[in-house]
């Protein structure tokens, strides 16, 4: 599985950026797809997952503000961050778990939230 993020940026407090996620190489629609993120000096933590069926999850910190959403047609997750702040300035990762398989991992695209 080849994971390619993109739509990373620089935003102003209370803006929105939408994180694009495509991949190739698996049968995509029965992959759970999901966000991680990393700030200077943290851990990877985990910011919301969609499940093959649709179902999703999200962290605490930013229900109500990200939606996650996947296009099967097009093998592609997006993330919409909306209401930014700057605790969101993060590199984001793309992942997929393609049942049965490890865990692929995209590039990384960073997040930046300042004014």
């Amino acid at each position: 599985v080849q994971l390619q993020a993109s739509g990373g940026g620089l935003v102003q407090p209370g803006g929105s950026l939408r994180l694009s996620c495509a991949a190739s190489g698996s049968a995509f629609s029965s992959n759970r797809m999901g966000w991680y993120r990393q700030a200077p000096g943290n851990q990877r933590d985990l910011v919301a997952f969609i499940n093959s069926g649709g179902s999703t999850y999200y962290t605490d910190s930013v229900k109500g503000r990200f939606t996650i959403s996947r296009d099967n047609a097009k093998n592609t997750v997006y993330l919409q961050m909306n209401s930014l702040k700057p605790e969101d300035t993060a590199v984001y990762y793309c992942f997929a778990d393609p049942p049965g398989q490890r865990r692929f991992w995209g590039q990384g695209t960073l997040v930046t939230v300042s004014s």
